[in-house]
């Protein structure tokens, strides 16, 4: 479901060079203003980016014979390793000025697209949370460009936000999308994300009960979200309640609440 894979790497370039074309047209001074992450300021958020396309270059040069993780499963060691990404992150960052790591972003960009045409991207690679194939972890990438470009955006409210392309953020819902299902199976809930995704899945109740699984047509519960309060939902920028009270999700049926299943990444 994730995509022709020229085209996950078309959406995740294109997306790429519009955040740093944006990160460079910003003022020195903007690099040091905090950002919407916690104890990250935008210079770091800057670091992080040239963190992530360096690492998808490093692992795309890492095939491996262990067999893949789905993705579903893949993702849930996020937090597990949230110290490491973290600590990769600061590293990275050290003393560079913003201009600088938006300079070594653009080199990271610029060799990810002389490398992606090359690789075949069903085989296998591994990835520092894991083998995985490369086609997967590409589509995760195209996730974090993706929800950082809204984090940056909303970092820096006076500019103008970060244009977010149509074919990466088809991308990013579809496989979270895909995720969601996988890391919730059944068909006791079906999760519309339109135009790009729909699935269907089951969400235990507070006791631990998924409720009964339905077989035919729509099930009897169904969850409507935009596609930018799906990726907030899902990396954990925003919560269930806060995405209801604000009216962004239509949801009827008893077991229409995503939250014992959210954040699916973080």
């Amino acid at each position: 479901m994730v995509g022709k894979a020229p085209d996950l790497a078309s959406a995740l370039l294109q997306q790429s060079r519009t955040v740093c074309e944006w990160l460079a047209a910003l003022a020195a001074d903007d690099f040091a203003r905090p950002s919407v992450l916690p104890s990250w300021d935008v210079r770091t958020l800057t670091g992080h980016l040239v963190v992530v396309h360096r690492g998808l270059a490093r692992v795309l040069g890492q095939p491996t014979r262990e067999r893949p993780l789905p993705n579903a499963e893949f993702v849930r060691r996020y937090r597990r390793d949230v110290e490491m990404i973290t600590e990769s992150t600061l590293r990275a960052t050290g003393d560079h000025s913003g201009p600088d790591l938006v300079d070594q972003l653009e080199v990271a960009i610029h060799e990810l697209a002389e490398l992606l045409p090359t690789h075949d991207l069903r085989s296998a690679v591994s990835a520092p949370r894991g083998p995985v194939t490369a086609r997967d972890f590409l589509a995760t990438r195209i996730v974090e460009v993706v929800v950082h470009a809204d984090d940056l955006s909303r970092s820096l409210p006076h500019q103008t936000p970060i244009l977010l392309h149509r074919a990466a953020m088809s991308r990013s819902t579809r496989t979270l999308a895909d995720i969601l299902a996988g890391q919730q199976p059944g068909r006791s809930v079906e999760v519309r994300v339109p135009p790009f995704a729909a699935v269907q899945c089951s969400i235990a109740s507070p006791a631990g009960h998924a409720g009964p699984t339905h077989t035919r047509g729509t099930p009897p519960n169904v969850v409507e979200i935009d596609p930018l309060t799906f990726l907030r939902l899902a990396t954990g920028r925003i919560t269930w309640d806060d995405a209801t009270a604000d009216g962004t999700i239509s949801a009827s049926g008893l077991r229409a609440n995503l939250s014992p299943a959210l954040p699916l990444l973080s």
